[in-house]
């Protein structure tokens, strides 16, 4: 299953799957047999961060499927991503090699700046991963770091073999355009929440403008969010039955979901859906070699509402990264 999925090329030489798996909110007890059985199940990136608290058990199961000669570590694209408290310069270094050190590999296919905000420096053995707050509870304490300098250490990440390549997550367009005033190596991917209620027109130009490839995460919109006590996720109509989704998965024989995948990977993005179930995992790779009609894709883009769940004050976080 896993030679159907075709790669996306990066502008730094490298490749990344078109369809990948997404480890956020994989529970800790169940995260090791869920990349095991993925990988069985065809798939080969794998999409983590710091923040998710689950890399030490997702980095088992690669090492089961390792052990047992289903896969090589150079068949896999193992992502992670930078958090917030880590921005200090001084500090990137260090927490990659932790994070390489907890998934069990030598380096990241992919390092991304998980979101564009420098939070005040909690040491690893205070607590990890640390969340947003800096006490644990409720007090955020902002950091100094520019995003400039964590940028910089980034490349040097590259440089020293850490990881392959080297993106950011949750950037907007002002932020990519202050970047490449800086970068000296540009970044290779850009990942966003991305789904027919938020679709970025513009962002996704830009990105494309700067030979910079695209993922999307929670392509599935506010069904991503509901489990997370989301109340505007629950007020927000899921696109599972939404009659324009439901009506073209008739007409292709196929599940909602997948037309929402399709719809992505069509239009040349990457995704990284998540299921725990041999049924979804088969149906989630479905998602590329056929096509909808450039009229039934801009149907579903028509759906837009500007309209993102992922914001920190969604979450009752008083972080205001995207006001």
């Amino acid at each position: 299953m896993a030679d159907k999925i075709p790669s996306l090329e990066l502008n730094d030489g490298n490749k990344i799957p078109q369809v990948g798996f997404g480890l956020w909110k994989v529970d800790n007890p169940i995260a090791a047999d869920t990349v095991y059985n993925a990988i069985k199940a065809g798939y080969r990136l794998f999409d983590g961060a710091c923040d998710y608290g689950n890399e030490v058990e997702c980095g088992q199961g690669v090492a089961r499927a390792i052990k047992e000669g289903i896969v090589k570590r150079e068949d896999l694209t193992i992502v992670s991503k930078l958090w917030n408290s880590f921005h200090d310069p001084e500090q990137v270094e260090p927490i990659v090699r932790k994070q390489l050190a907890d998934w069990g590999v030598d380096y990241f296919d992919i390092y991304y700046i998980h979101f564009p905000v420098a939070l005040k420096y909690v040491p690893p053995e205070m607590r990890y991963p640390p969340g947003w707050f800096y006490d644990g509870d409720s007090e955020v304490q902002h950091g100094s770091a520019s995003l400039e300098s964590t940028w910089k250490a980034m490349e040097e990440i590259k440089k020293k073999g850490l990881a392959k390549s080297i993106g950011v997550s949750n950037y907007n367009g002002a932020l990519l355009l202050d970047l490449f005033t800086y970068a000296s190596i540009k970044p290779a991917v850009l990942q966003i929440e991305h789904h027919p209620y938020y679709v970025s027109k513009h962002l996704l130009t830009l990105a494309k403008q700067h030979g910079i490839v695209v993922t999307a995460y929670s392509s599935m919109g506010p069904q991503s969010f509901i489990e997370c006590d989301m109340k505007l996720a629950a007020d927000t109509p899921t696109l599972f039955q939404h009659p324009v989704i439901q009506k073209i998965a008739a007409a292709h024989g196929k599940t909602t979901g997948q037309v929402l995948l399709r719809w992505s990977t069509q239009r040349g993005l990457a995704v990284i859906p998540k299921s725990t179930t041999d049924e979804r995992l088969k149906e989630n790779m479905d998602v590329v070699g056929w096509d909808m009609t450039p009229e039934e894709i801009q149907e579903i883009s028509d759906l837009d509402k500007n309209l993102k769940f992922n914001a920190p004050p969604n979450y009752g976080i008083p972080v205001y990264c995207f006001a």
